[in-house]
């Protein structure tokens, strides 16, 4: 039970901090400028915050478990970035298919995006529970 919980703090700290980068210093303007006419002033933390609890469960579920079964980061790295790839394009193409002004290209980013990120933060998130654990 604690490499679980282990596995969870250290791939939710791995997240946050290379998403909080990514969304306050290098892809701020890109989403503002193709989608700005539809984010709110201020997002809503409460459900932003059960994003990043949730996703990280099945990061752990999906990507650093196994991994951590099989003790191999580069299944950590695919089944993360899997996981990424796949949950953020039902996201992003659920947009494009239902929404009027979702760009295509929004698309593509933020699923190349999310599949680095899961990739990224799964691999780390097994190689720091290996060394903590």
């Amino acid at each position: 039970m604690l490499q679980y919980v282990t596995a969870y703090i250290s791939t939710v700290i791995v997240f946050l901090a290379i998403d909080y980068v990514w969304l306050t210093q290098v892809a701020t303007r890109f989403y503002f400028d193709r989608i700005g006419h539809l984010l709110m002033a201020k997002p809503n933390m409460a459900a932003a915050g059960a994003f990043y609890i949730l996703y990280v469960v099945g990061l752990v579920i999906f990507a650093v478990a196994p991994a951590l079964k099989s003790e191999s980061v580069v299944t950590a790295i695919i089944l993360g970035a899997l996981f990424g790839f796949f949950t953020y394009a039902t996201y992003d193409v659920t947009n494009y298919a239902t929404l009027k002004d979702w760009p295509f290209l929004v698309v593509v980013v933020d699923v190349l995006w999310g599949t680095f990120l899961g990739g990224i933060s799964a691999g780390a998130g097994y190689l720091l529970t290996r060394a903590f654990t």
